[in-house]
């Protein structure tokens, strides 16, 4: 049985936290990430890019979530 190890679980949070983001962009125009940490900041970009490379390994591992 394949487990979730520690990078499996912080990919999966930051999909999930760029996923909600996304939400609350299309729904009302709030980008939660600009508004903590400002809009295309230093801190701010370095959130979207581990968010797009979290995405991207999920997109890898997916297989690993499905198995049993």
């Amino acid at each position: 049985m394949n487990k979730l190890n520690g990078l499996d679980w912080t990919t999966l949070v930051l999909a999930i936290i760029g996923g909600l983001n996304w939400g609350l962009v299309g729904l009302f125009k709030f980008d939660l990430v600009a508004t903590i940490f400002g809009s295309m900041s230093v801190l701010s970009r370095i959130i979207y890019v581990l968010v797009g490379v979290s995405a991207l390994y999920l997109v890898f591992v997916v297989g690993k979530f499905a198995r049993k």
